[in-house]
């Protein structure tokens, strides 16, 4: 199965990039091939709402958004891997999420599967609600296929994610798939 991943943390080094590493050392070890894109670190801009693509069709916009639309619809599963900001993903993300609009049906009908895998200081019950209700809102509109959520409460630095469960998790779930 081939895997897109897309990271979405400002911090290379941060606790997101500890549970994406690990969830892609079981995936790899499960057989599957995973590419990960940097998106905090590509040229994406916000969609304008322009209507321009028709809601399937090129976007008017000319970035690396093109990069991450022609892996999708060439992957198996996507991985939405994201800090938690102000109890939603990373406004990096969430401007990839918005440029879905451009190729809706054709990302629809691919029935990718997905997972979601965020850390946040916060280790309330609550903590993830908004960003949750979000991923199943996603997951529900575009026809993918949960696999999975990793959920790290209290991960507020590299050493209390490392001593946490969460990176074990990640890997599990990579492995499992």
């Amino acid at each position: 199965m081939k895997i897109t991943i897309l990271m979405a943390s400002p911090n290379r080094n941060g606790s997101t990039s500890i549970l994406k590493d690990n969830f892609i050392k079981g995936a790899e070890e499960a057989g599957h091939t995973c590419e990960v894109f940097d998106v905090c670190r590509m040229n994406i801009h916000p969609c304008t709402g322009c209507l321009a693509c028709g809601y399937e069709g090129p976007c008017a916009q000319k970035d690396d958004n093109e990069i991450i639309r022609n892996s999708l619809l060439h992957t198996d599963m996507v991985v939405f891997a994201t800090p938690l900001y102000y109890y939603g993903m990373s406004a990096q993300l969430k401007a990839v999420v918005d440029r879905f609009c451009s190729y809706n049906s054709s990302l629809s009908s691919r029935h990718l599967k997905s997972a979601l895998l965020t850390v946040a200081w916060n280790a309330d019950d609550w903590t993830f609600d908004a960003l949750t209700a979000h991923y199943k809102t996603l997951v529900r509109f575009i026809n993918f296929e949960d696999q999975g959520m990793i959920l790290g409460y209290g991960c507020g630095t590299v050493s209390m994610t490392k001593r946490s469960r969460y990176p074990e998790d990640a890997y599990e779930l990579g492995r499992s798939l």
